[in-house]
């Protein structure tokens, strides 16, 4: 059989878009999922939940969505009725609150719910991480820095961390050379 370049072209145009739609139903099936999930857990009223972990659930939900300060309020929430439940419970709430307060550009307050975040679990890398960018976006690159060589020193192969801490020294390295700069002046 002889195929000829229209014929060709029509096969493959016919792949791309049938690749293109499997790819959207796939992001629709979740967005409608986290959707789905989210109203259920809005309809359960807020004084019936007792348990934090449905208020984190719900909170990650928010999360996803990006509904970042539904998602502060419903955190606060889940800290205040964290009676009896691990530490490593609180750990992920501060955290997770923490995020919430970074995604608004509340980097002070974000860094004190790391904080208390790795005062509850003190190996925390993700906690270590996010603080790590929250010094970052406050300027704070030493800081910064000694974060992520904690991250390292619990998990050598952290990747964030890793690609962190270059650029952290690109950029403490060119601070470096524009002050030696300025005194040879």
């Amino acid at each position: 059989m002889i195929v000829n370049l229209p014929q060709t072209y029509l096969i493959g145009l016919c792949l791309l878009l049938v690749i293109i739609a499997i790819l959207v139903g796939r992001q629709l099936y979740k967005v409608r999922k986290d959707e789905m999930k989210l109203i259920k857990l809005e309809k359960e009223d807020s004084n019936t939940k007792e348990d934090s972990a449905k208020m984190y659930e719900l909170a990650s939900v928010q999360l996803k969505k990006r509904l970042y300060p539904q998602a502060t309020s419903t955190l606060k929430q889940a800290l205040k009725k964290l009676d009896g439940e691990p530490e490593e419970a609180k750990a992920l709430i501060e955290n997770a609150l923490g995020f919430a307060l970074a995604a608004q550009n509340d980097f002070k307050s974000a860094v004190i719910h790391y904080k208390k975040a790795l005062t509850a679990k003190s190996e925390y890398p993700v906690a270590l991480n996010n603080l790590g960018f929250a010094y970052q976006r406050l300027l704070k690159e030493d800081e910064a820095y000694k974060n992520y060589q904690e991250v390292l020193k619990l998990d050598p192969n952290n990747k964030t961390a890793i690609s962190q801490i270059k650029r952290l020294e690109r950029i403490v390295g060119k601070n470096k050379d524009q002050l030696s700069n300025k005194k040879g002046f």
